[in-house]
């Protein structure tokens, strides 16, 4: 049996590499010792000889990544002694209006006896190619739908046959979509497997998993929703002992190695998935509800993918003892593609043909393109520009500042122009990578901080394109603008499309380097997205939702006072008024922390048109104020707030390390985030790609090291945010590969898996040293004696304290006496690692206080009422 791969000038050394990392494994999983032969052309021939009936999977590697399309699969069968195979994407689906081909072979000169026929929605014609012992079949689809592909070989039909191939509906450009869209779903909580262990913080933990073979592997960790320490995608594949290997600071935690005994009933099983709910046909813009019952189909995670000609809003309404509740919304009528997995694996019936009916949603789609240049580099002590439109502003609270390579700051000339333009210029003294910090009464505005490349340019990308505005945040019925910054990302095609109840205007603005102005203008509230695209890939955040209000019309009259923006201190309360000055509506009010939590305001009514709002913040960085009367924001809000006595400030922030750019499977790739200089905040660390990632962080001199651990090969977005605002330079995208990793690494998800880490920092200075942070359990600690009831006068009491299992902290020790004074003569004795010996001796009748601290907290029963 034999099986081509015509890759066009597919290179030598590619050939002896397929030949090492070949594997076809058969329905009993032996391996059929494929034999690989060079055609001469550009492609490779494998021939193998099946000794069994059945579906054979063809897995392909090259360079340790799996080529696209593998796994491969193939039916066999045995026909009258002979064996027929049939493979190809055609069998499966395809695309209407788009060629489907497929592939059938059989003994040399007996292509004679196959028959093919295809039975659809509609006639189909069928375009056959012979070539010795292979046949090429191929056939046009112009409905969507079901088609069984029927063959038979010498008058019986082969195993498999006929063939179910589900063709989805091809979108031509229609008004509200452009090519296939793909809406996807990911949910963990059926992999998660607990430790019934409490640990307070995970962000420096590292744990690795032995599996039954002796294999090693690293592997995630997270909090349940009970606090417990548990292991994240847990999905075994085979039965025996996993033990779970956990340490912190090269040391093991208490328990570890925790021992996990994965059984039969322990394995994914996609088939033992129950689904129920709507899986052929639903109705679009109405919620689709589907049930689907894991309890009984083991560890695995869940994933809901939608593809078809728009955009399906889905979303998890409820999940309780592994059993999910899903909504699924299409935008349009159509023919759909609905894939449920569990593990990775197809569900039985998936990928199911949806067929969505209903009413339009009647939204409009407005696109606009432009091809955008690649900027000139700059040299050191060379004259640059910055060209923005920033609505809402004041030119006397503008400030802008850039930042060198070295950590040199410099303000920029600010040059106030009509429309709310500004143009900042700055002269840098060296090559490198600058951070450009716009800001407004103190705060960054929408997309700053910026990159700045002076002389060499970067190597550029879709991820390096980046968007701030109010335009793609919040608008009303009329124009809205933002900007778009292209310079980073090199030459390309740029499109921005604005999707919504009405059509959009939209206008681009190009100005000098690297940056474009882009308006839209809108004759209907509702809710909006913004498509923007970069060589016809999204770019990070795309598309965004923006809520187009109507005219705010009378809130505009209402006015804020005593509104206090800086010298806010967490769990103080901060108050103002809201005067509506004739105004009449219902007001409302929420505060968005730095973490991205949403905190609603108290309201209360002082007079008729006056209220009082009271807020009370809970940690630091700033906030985001949102006044709304009748859904309509008031003149100038958000209001930006600054909560602690230092800015956290993200442009002072810096990543670096080889893990930003490249990395390798099944092993620790770090890069370092520099926060020294940049105040105390909520550090965020999010990884999307292929798969999900072992990720843990430790704190540096200068910053945090974060590693994480990718299971599979491919593309990788790293965001790094500093009080919920970007970096300068993320996100970054880093090319991870199966060499240097333990094997070829597992095979990529079907779709993106997000890995996040959030740190809460500590001001550092720049240059300073570290301190040793210890993390201990006051609840944890011991204490017992007799010398914490009664004292007598003059003679030597005693207690003792065990810290054993409490972890490590500063021990403190005190005692005062009636009169207020420390007691003369007080004692600490260590009499093994963890127990320590308390004596003291009283010389004042009454009543004396014994404080005990392990760490920052008293330890239960403490203070110590002591009387003589």
């Amino acid at each position: 049996m034999s099986k081509p791969w015509p890759w066009n000038q597919l290179p030598s050394s590619a050939i002896d590499y397929y030949k090492k990392t070949y594997k076809m494994p058969a329905p009993d999983a032996d391996g059929l010792g494929p034999e690989i032969k060079d055609n001469t052309d550009g492609s490779i021939c494998v021939q193998y000889h099946p000794n069994k009936s059945g579906r054979h999977e063809v897995q392909m590697c090259y360079e340790g990544c799996a080529v696209e399309g593998s796994p491969f699969s193939c039916m066999v069968d045995n026909i009258d002694g002979s064996y027929v195979t049939a493979f190809g994407a055609g069998l499966v689906g395809g695309m209407s209006g788009q060629m489907v081909s497929f592939t059938v072979t059989a003994k040399q000169g007996s292509l004679s006896k196959l028959d093919v026929k295809v039975d659809g929605p509609t006639k189909t014609d069928i375009t056959r190619k012979d070539h010795g012992d292979k046949c090429d079949i191929s056939f046009l689809p112009m409905t969507p739908g079901i088609y069984n592909i029927i063959v038979k070989y010498n008058g019986k039909e082969m195993k498999g046959s006929p063939f179910v191939s589900k063709v989805s509906v091809h979108d031509n450009g229609m008004p509200s979509g452009e090519g296939r869209k793909r809406s996807q779903l990911s949910l963990g909580n059926s992999s998660e497997y607990s430790l019934k262990v409490l640990e307070t913080n995970v962000v420096d933990l590292v744990a690795s998993v032995k599996l039954p073979s002796g294999a090693i592997e690293p592997c995630l960790l997270k909090k349940d929703s009970e606090g417990h320490l548990c292991v994240g995608s847990f999905a075994p594949k085979s039965t025996g002992d996993y033990a779970i290997h956990i340490s912190r600071d090269e040391k093991p935690i208490k328990g570890s190695p925790f021992h996990i005994k994965v059984g039969d009933k322990e394995l994914a099983h996609a088939s033992k998935v129950k689904v129920s709910g709507p899986t052929t046909k639903a109705k679009a813009n109405e919620p689709n509800i589907l049930e689907l019952d894991c309890s009984d189909a083991g560890y695995g995670g869940l994933s809901v993918v939608i593809e078809g000609p728009h955009r399906s809003e889905i979303e998890c309404k409820h999940y309780e003892n592994r059993k999910y509740k899903i909504s699924y919304s299409p935008h349009e009528p159509g023919i759909y593609i609905l894939n449920l997995r569990f593990a990775d694996d197809h569900l039985p019936g998936s990928p199911f043909l949806l067929q969505v009916e209903g009413e339009p949603s009647g939204r409009i789609r407005e696109t606009v393109t432009k091809t955008m240049e690649q900027a000139e580099p700059v040299k050191k002590n060379q004259n640059c520009e910055f060209y923005l439109q920033i609505p809402g502003t004041n030119p006397f609270d503008m400030e802008a500042s850039v930042t060198d390579p070295d950590g040199s700051t410099e303000l920029c000339e600010i040059m106030d122009e009509e429309d709310f333009h500004y143009r900042m210029m700055f002269t840098p003294q060296m090559e490198g990578t600058h951070t450009l910090s716009i800001k407004h009464k103190g705060l960054h505005i929408s997309g700053s901080p910026f990159v700045y490349s002076v002389g060499q340019l970067s190597s550029g990308g879709t991820h390096k394109v980046q968007v701030g505005g109010p335009g793609v945040e919040k608008g009303e019925v009329g124009f809205n603008v933002f900007n778009i910054y292209t310079r980073e990302a090199g030459a390309g095609e740029l499109s921005v499309a604005v999707e919504g109840p009405s059509d959009a205007l939209i206008k681009l603005e190009e100005r000098p380097h690297g940056f474009l102005g882009v308006s839209y203008k809108v004759k209907v509230a509702g809710m909006y997205d913004i498509h923007i695209k970069f060589n016809d890939a999204h770019i990070p955040g795309s598309p965004f939702r923006v809520h187009i209000s109507p005219d705010s019309g009378v809130a505009r009259n209402v006015t804020v006072h005593s509104l206090k923006d800086r010298g806010l201190q967490v769990d103080k309360a901060s108050t103002f008024t809201v005067s509506y000055n004739g105004a009449k509506g219902t007001l409302n009010a929420c505060v968005r922390t730095p973490s991205g939590s949403h905190e609603d305001c108290f309201v209360q009514e002082m007079d008729e048109g006056l209220y009082g709002l009271r807020f009370i913040p809970k940690e630091n960085g700033v906030h985001y104020l949102d006044i709304k009367l009748n859904d309509h924001h008031i003149p100038d809000s958000p209001f930006a707030i600054m909560v602690g006595s230092m800015a956290a400030d993200p442009a002072m922030v810096l990543a670096h390390g080889d893990g930003l750019e490249r990395g390798s499977c099944g092993i620790k790739n770090k890069f370092v985030v520099r926060t020294a200089g940049a105040g105390s905040s909520f550090l965020a660390v999010f990884i999307e790609g292929p798969s999900k990632c072992a990720l843990s962080c430790r704190e540096v001199d200068e910053g945090y090291e974060f590693s994480y651990t990718p299971f599979a090969p491919g593309k990788y977005l790293i965001t790094v945010k500093y009080g919920n605002i970007n970096i300068a330079g993320s996100p970054y995208q880093s090319e991870v590969t199966a060499r240097g990793g333990s094997g070829s690494g597992r095979k990529p998800s079907p779709l993106n898996e997000t890995t996040s880490m959030v740190v809460e920092t500590v001001e550092k200075r720049p240059g300073a040293k570290s301190l040793r942070r210890f993390r201990g359990d006051a609840s944890k600690v011991n204490v017992r004696g007799p010398g914490l009831k009664k004292a007598r006068c003059n003679q030597t009491q005693t207690f003792t304290i065990d810290v054993k299992d409490a972890g490590h902290a500063m021990l403190c020790v005190g005692m005062v006496a009636p009169n207020g004074l420390p007691e003369p003569e007080l004692m600490v004795k260590k009499n093994n690692p963890t127990q320590y010996t308390v004596s003291y001796k009283v010389v004042e009748a009454g009543e004396h206080t014994l404080c005990i601290r392990f760490g920052d907290e008293e330890v239960p029963g403490s203070p110590f009422s002591i009387t003589t």
